[in-house]
């Protein structure tokens, strides 16, 4: 997106990461995997941490290749970042709903059981509004308001850890209630995939999405994305610690997945009197999901522009202001989105479920299309290329299909049906455009929609610990899922080839190496002056 200002360095592009893996996943990540896993969440996230990173290398190098915003334009990929948006917005009612004082007794009214109630997606509609307003003049506002808010939602996260463990740890909580697994150690897999884990680390996309406002995005992607990954884990790990420390004993003694709360961590707050938090942790549960709900209001419109310069979308979405430099009806559409996700979904679990399963469909394409490059894109310019990536990418292959089924049937069919939803607009722009090319790259594609199904039956007759018909035993399915990923990975690196738009990437690449090589004869005439 060449109208767009180049001027995002690397520390403000691992903001913008770091900004939106810490959002509303912080408030709610740590009871739910909790929940699901019990004190083995811990190692639920550091799990989700190591199939994050694999995926994330591979979309490093693409991202660096092609710095236009909007790089992972994947329809299943904007489906998954787009849902994000309004479940932000759904997470700081939530915690608005349990308001403990006496002029705030009109909250309770604003979450039943979960869910929205009117008032509650009037104020939920509000707060996707505000978003859509603080991204739609500037991207520099964007960056700096985002830069603020980064700050805020690594301090407050912060604070909770240190208040928790100081005021009323629990040590026995991590023997007690059926021990470290007391649903197994499935669960501790199952809590990867839906309890907010991958929700939450989805966030690492945001820089690579960014990459078109980066200075140098050959050094600075690679270095936001890892970078970011890995301060979030700490921070997640840090947190899921606390939480379970904190919380009664009392409150598990049925079991970790009777622990309820509407806002975990201020309810743990207010139980332990520390009402210096509670104000903060109130105030945060706006700002964290906000910061996450600014960012990917960003990020999407750039994500639908990609899609329209692939001719997937109309023109009028492709159209960037000239004097903001922002796609306007492109964030139209997506405010428009958003709105249909939030009157659908109104709960916080339901939509992080939703959007970890869709998440994990659009990882599948990253490690496939970077080796793919490599095989049909040799002259492509590389700004960054990762090493081992041949052996990084099939395992990150085989990570994502793991994870996908981790997040048990009926689930994974359910996604799978909104995934399907954009194959008739795709056909719709494939007849106007008179089915150009439509055989080749349907061959080429063929081994996703096998593969889709493929793993929707293993997932159906797959372990009954991960919601199956039990017919393939537990260890057996584990093992048949690397297998066919395998498999799926070898026939997708055999259908790529060359297509037209890859041909305009390679001159595009070319220039790019052009003007790298320039601006490096410019630092070099400049460095001979200072040393004359």
């Amino acid at each position: 997106m060449n109208n767009l200002h180049r001027k995002m360095g690397t520390f403000s592009l691992m903001m913008v990461g770091l900004g939106s893996i810490i959002g509303s996943g912080w408030l709610f990540g740590a009871w739910r995997a909790a929940q699901i896993a019990g004190p083995a969440a811990i190692a639920s996230w550091i799990i989700g941490m190591v199939v994050i990173l694999f995926i994330a290398l591979s979309y490093s190098e693409l991202g660096s290749m092609f710095p236009e915003a909007g790089g992972m334009v994947t329809w299943a990929n904007w489906i998954a970042i787009v849902s994000v948006i309004p479940v932000e917005a759904v997470a700081s009612v939530q915690y608005m709903s349990s308001w403990p004082w006496e002029w705030a007794k009109w909250t309770g009214s604003l979450v039943e059981n979960g869910i929205l109630t009117g008032k509650g997606l009037a104020i939920a509609t509000g707060l996707l509004i505000i978003y859509f307003l603080l991204n739609y003049w500037t991207v520099g506002l964007f960056s700096k308001a985002n830069s603020l808010i980064t700050v805020f939602k690594i301090v407050i996260p912060g604070l909770t850890i240190g208040a928790l463990l100081f005021a009323g740890f629990h040590g026995g909580n991590f023997s007690s209630a059926g021990g470290v697994a007391p649903n197994g150690w499935a669960s501790v897999l199952t809590a990867v995939a839906t309890s907010g884990i991958v929700f939450a680390f989805n966030g690492f996309q945001s820089p690579i999405n960014m990459a078109g406002e980066a200075k140098n995005p050959g050094r600075s992607i690679p270095i936001a994305v890892v970078g970011s990954i890995l301060i979030a884990t700490v921070i997640y790990v840090l947190l899921q610690i606390a939480f379970i420390g904190a919380v009664n004993p009392s409150e598990i003694v049925k079991g970790w997945s009777h622990l309820n709360f509407n806002s975990p961590f201020a309810d743990l707050a207010i139980a332990l009197n520390i009402n210096w938090l509670v104000i903060v942790l109130y105030a945060d549960a706006f700002v964290s999901p906000s910061g996450t709900g600014i960012t990917y209001t960003a990020t999407t419109s750039r994500m639908i522009y990609g899609m329209e310069k692939n001719k997937y979308l109309p023109n009028i979405l492709g159209r960037v202001h000239p004097l903001y430099g922002v796609p306007r009806q492109a964030m139209f559409f997506n405010l428009f989105v958003s709105f249909i996700f939030l009157f659908l979904f109104r709960g916080w679990g339901i939509l992080a479920e939703i959007i970890s399963v869709a998440t994990l469909i659009s990882y599948l394409t990253g490690p496939i299309t970077a080796m793919t490059l490599r095989k049909t894109g040799t002259d492509l310019y590389r700004p960054l290329r990762i090493k081992g990536l041949n052996v990084i990418a099939p395992l990150g292959f085989i990570f994502a299909s793991l994870t996908l089924y981790w997040a048990r049937w009926p689930l994974t069919g359910q996604v799978l049906f909104i995934i399907l939803i954009g194959l008739p607009i795709y056909f719709y722009y494939q007849a106007k455009s008179k089915w150009k090319g439509f055989g080749q790259n349907f061959r080429a594609g063929v081994w996703m929609i096998v593969y889709l199904l493929c793993m929707m039956t293993i997932s159906w007759i797959g372990s009954e610990k991960f919601g199956g018909l039990n017919i393939i035993k537990y260890g057996w399915d584990m093992g048949l899922i690397a297998i066919v990923a395998l498999f799926f990975y070898a026939w997708a690196l055999k259908s790529g080839y060359k297509t037209e738009y890859l041909k305009e990437a390679i001159d595009v690449n070319n220039e790019m190496k052009a003007a790298e090589a320039q601006t490096a004869s410019a630092k070099e005439q400049i460095i001979e002056k200072q040393i004359k």
